[in-house]
């Protein structure tokens, strides 16, 4: 499916499921998000990392409606609790075999978003593993002088500042001498196409939801 699609089609159902409150919408929709991870060939400690981080969150949300609250309601607190996992494992299946770079050229060709954000997020992308290199880099030089610059030293962070300026400087010096022009036409090198099964699959999908939200408690 198209990138753009996958990802408004998991923000359509997450503000849907979020207006509306349906326990078994919610438990059906997890069922098909871990249904379709299994059948990308997920990893087994990914799929159970990916269900555990939520647990705390869930719990707490959990425990808040049903413990501590006045009126204590089983199926309202398991229906806002289960409501994490939903959106954690809808935003899972977008990521799954989606780039951040077909995601940007996606947006840009499909839904015309300007260029300079579509780059400029793949730019802040890209830099953060050279930001972190650099924070080890910073660290170690820092231990090498004898001063120790903790997770939380403002010293750390302000030198990790500079770094990232002149890392933004030179990437803008680099897209300039590549021939980048903000105002300028570009040409499509990696197309991105929405073809009809895309529209297909997100209607169906979307109709289901939809019927279950309204039929389902």
């Amino acid at each position: 499916m198209n990138p753009s699609f996958k990802f408004f089609l998991a923000l359509i159902i997450s503000i849907e499921i979020s207006l509306k409150s349906s326990l078994l919408t919610n438990l059906l929709i997890i069922f098909f998000t871990i249904i379709y991870l299994i059948y990308k060939h997920i990893k087994v400690k990914n799929l159970l990392l990916t269900l555990l981080m939520p647990l705390i969150a869930a719990f707490t949300v959990f425990a808040t409606l049903y413990w501590f609250a006045p009126q204590p309601n089983l199926q309202n607190a398991l229906s806002l609790s289960s409501r994490i996992y939903v959106y954690t494992l809808t935003i899972y299946c977008v990521s799954i075999g989606t780039t951040a770079t077909e995601l940007a050229r996606s947006f840009e060709q499909n839904f015309h978003l300007p260029s300079k954000f579509a780059y400029g997020v793949l730019a802040a992308l890209n830099i953060v593993p050279r930001m972190k290199e650099a924070v080890k880099q910073i660290r170690t030089a820092g231990m090498m002088r004898g001063v120790y610059l903790s997770f939380w030293s403002p010293v750390l962070y302000f030198k990790a500042i500079l770094v990232a300026l002149n890392s933004a400087e030179n990437l803008a010096q680099g897209m300039a001498s590549h021939g980048y022009r903000e105002s300028a036409k570009r040409s499509i090198i990696v197309p991105v196409p929405v073809q009809k099964s895309d529209w297909l699959k997100s209607i169906v999908i979307l109709f289901l939801v939809n019927l279950a939200l309204f039929t389902l408690k």
